[in-house]
């Protein structure tokens, strides 16, 4: 386990300290859930990044062209 000091807006730990206090969860618990969440965004932002890079207008028009012009069935 590392820990980490880090500087924060009174009002932000004031939030976490009465959120912590609410769910009967430590504040490390409340902060270690929140920067795994913003963690998981970041790489999945840039794994999505990393897909529309490979991908091609070209390619997707030639699978686009093979699809029926036919109106959607009803209902």
């Amino acid at each position: 386990m590392t820990t980490i000091q880090a500087n924060i807006p009174d009002s932000l730990a004031r939030q976490v300290r009465e959120f912590a206090e609410r769910e009967h969860v430590s504040m490390d618990m409340v902060f270690s859930i929140a920067l795994a969440s913003q963690v998981s965004g970041w790489k999945n932002r840039d794994n999505i990044q990393q897909r529309a890079q490979r991908g091609s207008w070209a390619k997707f028009d030639r699978v686009m062209e093979k699809v029926r012009d036919v109106p959607p069935p009803a209902g």
